[in-house]
């Protein structure tokens, strides 16, 4: 259910000390990753070649900018809420901010039953509600997860629970226009359509990142940024 990248929410300088800091903290966060990837039940598939619509998907960053990067998630990970807590904002703040990649994130949802309750529930606030919401939710979510490792197995992510959570960023009509979204099943083709892109992608564990639709193996913020730059100029 891993394969990480991390880091802390500071601004990275150029003393050695930081860098150190930054290496020591991804190295032990992906650790953890391969701890939780052997946890997962998937089979790998070999990766195929496939053509990845961007459209529709809720993003952060500039829609000029020349790279694309996806993060597959699962709301009910643990390692998921690690990441979009302690990477993302880095990943915001060295590609996104600057132009240089869209950072997108697509469902993954194996979990249990309150994956993909969850999963659905967010492609309506994103439906209904648009990019901006989206992402207000997203984060939420990820922070209200709770932290014991019992809950994996428990249905948490209930509709009152996650009605509740959107209205701490949404107005009551608008948490009720998303309700019915969801409750008429309209988000299940947008989430077929990523569990799709999971699968034929060979993901196998969350988070998994690609860069153009090229599966990251690197581990430091620096080999994503290396990444990103090829990409950019077409290697």
């Amino acid at each position: 259910m891993a394969k990480n990248l991390n880091k802390n929410k500071k601004k990275e300088t150029k003393s050695s000390s930081t860098f150190v800091f930054w290496m020591v903290g991804l190295v032990a966060v992906f650790i953890l990753g391969f701890i939780f990837l052997g946890n997962h039940s998937k089979q790998l598939d070999k990766t195929t070649s496939t053509k990845i619509d961007y459209s529709n998907q809720p993003f952060l960053g500039k829609e000029s900018a020349p790279v694309s990067i996806i993060e597959f998630g699962d709301y009910k990970c643990p390692n998921c809420k690690n990441f979009t807590k302690d990477v993302v904002p880095i990943i915001q703040q060295e590609l996104v901010d600057t132009g240089k990649a869209k950072f997108y994130f697509m469902n993954d949802s194996f979990i249990n039953v309150d994956s993909i309750r969850s999963a659905k529930f967010a492609e309506s606030v994103f439906a209904e509600l648009g990019n901006e919401t989206f992402w207000k939710f997203h984060d939420l979510l990820y922070k209200k997860q709770p932290e014991d490792p019992k809950y994996e197995k428990m249905d948490y992510f209930t509709e009152d629970f996650l009605v509740t959570t959107l209205k701490e960023v949404a107005s009551d009509s608008d948490a009720d226009k998303v309700l019915k979204n969801f409750q008429d099943k309209q988000p299940d083709k947008a989430w077929d359509k990523d569990m799709e892109y999971a699968k034929n992608l060979g993901v196998t564990g969350t988070p998994t990142i690609f860069v153009n639709g090229e599966k990251f193996e690197g581990q430091t913020i620096d080999d994503l940024k290396e990444m990103v730059e090829k990409a950019a100029k077409g290697e």
